[in-house]
């Protein structure tokens, strides 16, 4: 019993790590998670099973790449084990998902130097897709307003976008005046 115990506390405590796995072959927090969550019941449900504890990790990882076919077994029924292995990634790459993380990291900076008036309306119009009549009463400024904050942060987000490359951090307005 107590050895039973043992185990189911080392299945439960090998979570973080299954997710991490299951993360790194499907590039899908929410799958992970699914995955992850199944192996471990699957595990806790057989550890009987389990006739020596020094594989416990492999074994763990075995439940989990069982999970891992089965899904894409739901998702292909009529496709070869082997076949589904060879097919691409549904999604972006690695590379591409940081590239894209990047752009973004370097949009919020940006972002985050404009003035108060400017960083809402830009939220507003170009981010949640407001329209002008929408973000003025929202911020209970007029349309006109709404326009000319919109217009300068634009230009100010271009500056900053385009001068700086992906490893630099953006620079201020007020730091790129005294150039």
């Amino acid at each position: 019993m107590l050895h039973t115990r043992t185990l189911k506390i080392r299945i439960a405590e090998a979570r973080p790590r299954l997710y991490r796995v299951a993360y790194a072959w499907c590039h899908d927090a929410c799958l992970a998670d699914d995955l992850a969550q199944e192996a471990l019941i699957k595990g806790l449900k057989s550890v009987y099973q389990l006739k020596d504890e020094s594989v416990l990790e492999a074994w763990l990882f075995s439940i989990l790449n069982n999970c891992w076919r089965d899904h894409f077994r739901r998702l292909h029924p009529q496709a070869e084990i082997e076949e589904i292995m060879e097919l691409p990634a549904d999604g972006p790459s690695p590379e591409q998902h940081h590239l894209e993380s990047e752009l973004i990291r370097r949009v919020r900076r940006a972002v985050a130097v404009l003035p108060l008036g400017q960083r809402q309306v830009v939220t507003l119009v170009d981010l949640e897709e407001m329209s002008y009549g929408a973000a003025a009463q929202a911020l209970g400024i007029p349309v006109g307003t709404v326009m000319s904050r919109l217009s300068r942060a634009r230009v100010v987000l271009r500056d900053l976008l385009h001068e700086a490359p992906a490893s630099v951090h953006v620079l201020t307005p007020k730091s790129r005046s005294g150039q």
